[in-house]
């Protein structure tokens, strides 16, 4: 099957083969006809499954045979992160078609809110926003939400754990009635069904792999003290196939840490949190993508919502407390069919909640322990200084290249050591 299959417009086919996109994932061959023919629907799909485009581009198509100067389709999201991947996606999709896009967010300046109501008032055929953010403007005046012929809660399990129902609903009570509703979420909780009887009619369901990461996604486990995670970091970074990794920390406290027991071992790394202005944010992001970094550490402001292409691992620096969680932070890798490795520190406060997650993705994986001779190599090889430097460098060197440090001991690396100072 391909996009032609869909009877699509012409203008919005180019787009389409412009952004690359070859044949439809499963996700969006079952809700486009789905969304094209007006339905309201329940899309329920692990992260990156495509479930963006899913929507986007038969509300596009929908709104091609007629223009207005109000907005039409109201996307919200839970956070700004994701509110910009939309908007980006939305102007490669539309390229090619007249029509117009807002995103809404918080975390700017006074500045970005103005831009922002100048933007609104003028109007546009779609918007896309946070909950708060719209709220504010909402109580401002002058939003006219009066034309909306479709909304789209994205992400509406993380919405709702964010505790923005409250919100979402004052936003939705200025809606008409006779709308189209779409609700997609990576779960399916009895409160997201509950929800969703409330805000939709009649829906149509799409389920595919709920809950589970991706299939080409490598889960590796390490059962791990907190002492020796950055020595084990410092260990995967030098002895893996790393190409450019996001690790994942539950707090704002432990993100910064990280980075700078990281930055101490000369490793390129940065951090992102909500405690970072938004401009620094997109910045780093920018970065990392186009290479110039290699770490990011995040909280879970990156956990949904980035779509990073080829990145090849993500580490949960420690377990999330939600089980859902776990499958978004993941998800940031082996994106598109690509392959990726996520791998998960488990220290034994951990193991309770990580039992959890295996339950939830219905999988249980195996722990490995620390390989504490590979940490101590990496450490005594980074204090070591010259006029041995070549000779451990060439032990480095050997030990990439081969297993021996699976099976070399201390003493024998004392001794690697000795012969390599005395032959020179």
């Amino acid at each position: 099957m391909d996009f032609t299959d869909f009877k699509l417009k012409d203008t919005l086919l180019e787009s389409i083969e412009m952004m690359g996109y070859k044949a439809p994932t499963p996700i969006q061959e079952a809700a486009i006809p789905l969304i094209k023919s007006n339905k309201d629907l329940i899309g329920c799909a692990q992260t990156g499954t495509g479930k963006t485009a899913a929507f986007l581009i038969p509300i596009i198509n929908n709104f091609l045979d007629k223009s207005t100067n109000k907005v039409r389709c109201l996307i919200i999201v839970p956070t700004r992160e994701l509110a910009v991947q939309i908007d980006q996606q939305l102007d490669g999709f539309s390229y090619f078609c007249p029509i117009s896009s807002i995103s809404v967010y918080g975390g700017g300046e006074a500045e970005s809110f103005n831009l922002q109501k100048n933007a609104i008032q003028q109007g546009a055929d779609i918007l896309i926003a946070t909950p708060g953010r719209l709220l504010s403007h909402i109580n401002l005046g002058y939003v006219d939400l009066s034309a909306i012929e479709t909304l789209v809660l994205d992400e509406a399990d993380r919405m709702l754990d964010m505790g923005f129902i409250d919100d979402i609903i004052a936003i939705i009570k200025k809606l008409p009635n006779q709308r189209q509703t779409l609700l997609f979420s990576a779960t399916m909780s009895p409160k997201i069904r509950k929800f969703a009887k409330t805000i939709l009619t009649n829906p149509e369901e799409v389920n595919l792999a709920v809950a589970k990461p991706a299939a080409n996604i490598k889960q590796t486990c390490y059962l791990v003290y907190n002492e020796n995670k950055i020595k084990l970091i410092e260990h995967i970074v030098n002895f893996s196939e790393v190409q450019n990794m996001i690790i994942f920390a539950s707090r704002k406290i432990s993100v910064d840490e990280i980075y700078r027991a990281l930055k101490k071992l000369k490793l390129s790394v940065q951090s992102v949190h909500s405690g970072k202005d938004q401009t620094e944010r997109n910045e780093t992001v920018r970065l990392f993508k186009a290479g110039k970094i290699k770490i990011i550490v995040a909280t879970d402001v990156l956990s949904r919502g980035i779509d990073i292409e080829g990145l090849s691992h993500v580490l949960n620096y420690d377990i999330p407390g939600d089980a859902a969680d776990y499958v978004h932070r993941i998800g940031r890798t082996a994106r598109a069919d690509n392959k990726g490795e996520a791998i998960s520190f488990i220290n034994t406060d951990d193991q309770l909640k990580f039992a959890d997650i295996e339950a939830l993705i219905d999988n249980t994986l195996d722990k490995l322990e620390t390989p504490k001779e590979k940490v101590l190599f990496t450490i005594q090889l980074r204090k070591v200084k010259s006029p041995i430097k070549n000779s451990t460098k060439s032990l480095s060197q050997g030990l990439r290249k081969t297993s021996l440090s699976n099976e070399i001991n201390i003493f024998s690396f004392y001794i690697y050591l000795i012969i390599n100072i005395l032959q020179r």
